[in-house]
């Protein structure tokens, strides 16, 4: 297994590219957990974090693409460093207003503004994609060590995230979000030599990238799995609160990445065959299936046993997450073409982040209303949607692969004759 993953590493600078990617990834985990968790403490509500929560992913799904297509134009180092500075502030903003007790609207304006922060997941994945187009079993496991790379921040920073608000003071995993962003971003924007071309608007030309109906597809279907993600996250704090123990909430949520993360290994080291999009299907089919565990451990263990019961339900649907994010990823690499695939790849986190402010959103109404137990059917239902998204669509998704991939042969008949 170490093998194929010491293979990759092999290129000079993707470690140091791919390890400071890893930092600026950290805050993606930590700000809307941290951010429930802090409004929780202050407030004693889940509504008002969930609804700033979900007003941070409905901006970064709006801003998210249009900052990816800046980099792809103008450069990672050029467009992530200013867009930093801005969520920086803006997340400054929302910790001051929380402290100080503003009026609720300004700390939706901030949350906004924290909408700006640059994907520095899709800008690593173009990073590898520059290097390893041309050797597609060495993209499969760097995609497939980037996947596993987002799982290691979603046990981390939770984590992190928790356990700080509510042992220290309630800002403070925030704050800490903030201070891994500015890191991050620096170190990484410093690996200037394996930083991609840039692609200027002459190479622009056509519709945009989301008009690809393969495309389409998978943000519609990542859209739902994001609701499971948001969801669960909101329910979770919930739950371990109600259970009397709301620190634990962190480590459960570990729990459910580290079950993903296990399974985004292996996949890494598979030699696949055989078609993408039924693997993408098959993944996201298996991830709906496996949430439904949940509910039986949410509603029939009480305290310390139901959230051991919720961890291992957990960890075990959690098994289908990375090896479906990672299928998803490289398929927009064989839709996209490479001047957008920064944006391209964004799209994909946008159909998550919108999922996660619905999702979020969902589950924190639910709770108030009906309790935390009942709050898992939230993200039950979400990947039900998700697995009936790819169903559907999967003839489209099927026809535009083709597509792409008559493409490349007919540019190379052409410029032949």
């Amino acid at each position: 297994m170490l093998s194929s993953y010491r293979q990759i590493f092999a290129a000079p600078g993707s470690l140091a590219f791919s390890s400071s990617g890893l930092i600026a990834r950290l805050p993606i985990s930590m700000t809307g957990i941290g951010t429930v968790t802090m409004l929780a403490e202050m407030k004693g509500t889940f509504w008002l974090g969930s609804a700033l929560s979900a007003t941070l992913a409905i901006s970064a799904a709006i801003l998210g693409p249009w900052i990816s297509r800046l980099v792809d134009r103008h450069g990672q180092r050029r467009i992530a460093r200013p867009a930093t500075l801005v969520t920086v502030l803006a997340a400054a903003g929302l910790l001051i207003g929380a402290r100080t007790g503003l009026p609720d609207w300004t700390l939706f304006v901030f949350a906004a503004g924290m909408g700006v922060m640059p994907s520095t997941g899709s800008m690593v994945r173009a990073r590898w994609a520059q290097l390893y187009r041309n050797e597609p079993p060495k993209l499969h496991t760097a995609y497939s060590f980037e996947a596993v790379a987002d799982e290691i921040c979603f046990i981390v920073g939770p984590i992190l995230a928790v356990s700080l608000a509510t042992t220290l003071f309630p800002e403070s995993g925030v704050l800490l979000a903030a201070v891994f962003l500015v890191v991050g971003v620096l170190l990484f924007t410093g690996q200037r030599r394996t930083e991609p071309p840039v692609h200027p608007a002459t190479h622009h030309a056509g519709p945009a990238v989301i008009a690809n109906r393969g495309l389409q597809i998978l943000v519609m279907t990542l859209v739902a799995t994001g609701g499971v993600f948001g969801s669960v996250e909101v329910v979770t704090v919930a739950f371990a609160k109600a259970q009397q123990h709301t620190g634990a909430s962190g480590p459960v949520l570990a729990v459910y990445a580290l079950g993903s993360c296990l399974a985004g290994a292996v996949f890494g080291t598979l030699k696949l065959s055989g078609s993408m999009a039924r693997r993408f299907l098959v993944g996201v089919t298996v991830m709906a299936v496996g949430m439904v565990p949940l509910i039986l451990a949410a509603q029939l263990m009480h305290g310390t046993a139901a959230l051991v019961g919720v961890g291992t339900a957990l960890f075990l649907s959690g098994l289908a997450i990375s090896p479906t994010l990672i299928t998803a990823m490289a398929l927009v690499e064989r839709l996209v073409p490479a001047a957008q695939l920064t944006e391209g790849m964004t799209w994909t986190t946008t159909g998550m982040a919108l999922g996660v402010a619905f999702g979020s959103s969902a589950a924190g109404l639910v709770v108030d209303a009906s309790g935390a137990a009942d709050g898992y059917w939230v993200p039950v239902a979400a990947a039900g949607l998700g697995a009936l998204a790819a169903y559907v669509g999967m003839p489209r998704l099927r026809h535009q692969l083709a597509a792409a991939e008559q493409a490349p042969a007919t540019k190379a008949v052409a410029s032949t004759m």
